[in-house]
């Protein structure tokens, strides 16, 4: 089986993205999806509506962890990027070791950021960083109940 692999290494993603800019419009997310529930798949569907490329930026291990406590991730960086670089709405993937995605923004300067939850555009660092090349930062909403803390606590009680 010959898998989707557009996993984009860090040190290749500025030229990457030169390229994709070229004629595409650039939207970038990012965010640990450790357990890819469904409200990762209509955040993530929602997020290419905005554009045409969509870039998903995945947090390493070593900064899940300091995210989200020792116990986490579940599911190892590779796999979290295989399996997202798979689906039909991602067009690429990086994995990035920082807490924030600026450095990473910095490299894609992408059309538009997207954001999910109960973000303030105001409020996000990475809102100054997008605007500073012309891209916008857009909020997206949660679906309701799901998540992977929820998903979590369900399976640990079984």
């Amino acid at each position: 089986m010959d898998l989707k692999t557009h996993i984009i290494p860090w040190d290749q993603a500025a030229s990457f993205a030169d390229q994709i800019r070229k004629d595409r419009k650039i939207v970038f997310t990012n965010g640990c999806f450790d357990l890819v529930h469904k409200g990762h798949i209509t955040y993530l569907s929602q997020a290419r509506e905005l554009g045409d490329f969509l870039w998903v930026g995945v947090n390493a291990d070593s900064s899940v962890k300091r995210l989200k406590g020792e116990q986490r991730p579940v599911v190892g960086e590779d796999d979290r990027a295989l399996l997202l670089s798979n689906l039909r709405f991602v067009d690429a993937v990086t994995i990035f070791p920082q807490d924030t995605p600026l450095d990473l923004i910095r490299l894609v300067k992408p059309a538009v950021h997207v954001k999910g939850g109960d973000y303030k555009v105001e409020d996000l660092p990475e809102t100054p960083v997008v605007r500073q090349f012309g891209g916008e930062v857009k909020i997206l909403p949660f679906v309701p109940g799901k998540s992977t803390s929820l998903l979590i606590e369900k399976i640990l009680k079984l």
